[in-house]
């Protein structure tokens, strides 16, 4: 009898825990797996996309680039090989959004500080005021780590392109003003393949949270 009871209750144990790992594979299974969009121009409002490649619906990549940095130090895409990094579009002097960016992306920099696949890179939209010495002046006033983030200065032509025909970042307006001022709250997520993976408003702490959140999911 006590031989009976055992077996039964063997065989209870044994029956519970194959209908545990039964639920937990199909949960699993079934459980939505989470995904970043890869953004081509055609995915995104086309008042943010220059005309010229509007057309593109994938492999779109940000294009080459050289600028420099608030240590007098030329920057280029080889700086992010293979690196995850958030950019966006600022200049020191601005009194309205920049601000808020700026404290954003400081909260960012502390979260990724020891995370060597991740970086940052601001390009300065006044690039004739932001020279290297504003742009030091403006680093060690807001804690920039050099190793993490660059802020950057160069040509107004290249970063204006940059801006609009990589980054996707800002509205085209008519082709006369190409080159008028570009001011957008977008923080860009870009991952190790230099593709889009993420737009985000650089003002608003919850949504660069969320941008936090989703380097994470690129790191792993």
């Amino acid at each position: 009898m006590n031989l009976q009871k055992k077996s039964y209750l063997g065989f209870i144990i044994l029956f519970s825990v194959i209908s545990i790992l039964i639920f937990i594979g199909i949960y699993t299974l079934l459980k939505p797996q989470k995904q970043l969009k890869i953004y081509s121009p055609r995915d995104v409002n086309p008042e943010l996309v220059d005309s010229t490649v509007q057309h593109i619906g994938y492999n779109h990549k940000i294009a080459d680039f050289s600028f420099t940095n608030q240590n007098g130090k030329t920057i280029t895409q080889e700086d992010y090989r293979d690196k995850i990094y958030v950019a966006d579009f600022f200049f020191t002097t601005c009194p309205s959004i920049c601000p808020k960016m700026t404290d954003n992306m400081v909260w960012l920099q502390e979260k990724i500080k020891k995370n060597q696949k991740v970086m940052l890179l601001s390009h300065s939209v006044t690039p004739d005021i932001d020279d290297v010495s504003v742009l030091k002046a403006y680093a060690k006033e807001k804690g920039v780590i050099d190793e993490k983030w660059n802020l950057v200065t160069g040509n107004k032509k290249d970063i204006y392109y940059i801006a609009r025909k990589s980054y996707l970042a800002v509205k085209t307006g008519r082709p006369e003003e190409f080159y008028d001022m570009v001011h957008t709250e977008n923080f860009v997520l870009v991952d190790q393949k230099r593709r889009i993976r993420g737009f985000y408003d650089g003002t608003n702490l919850e949504e660069v949270k969320k941008l936090y959140e989703d380097i994470l999911f690129l790191c792993e």
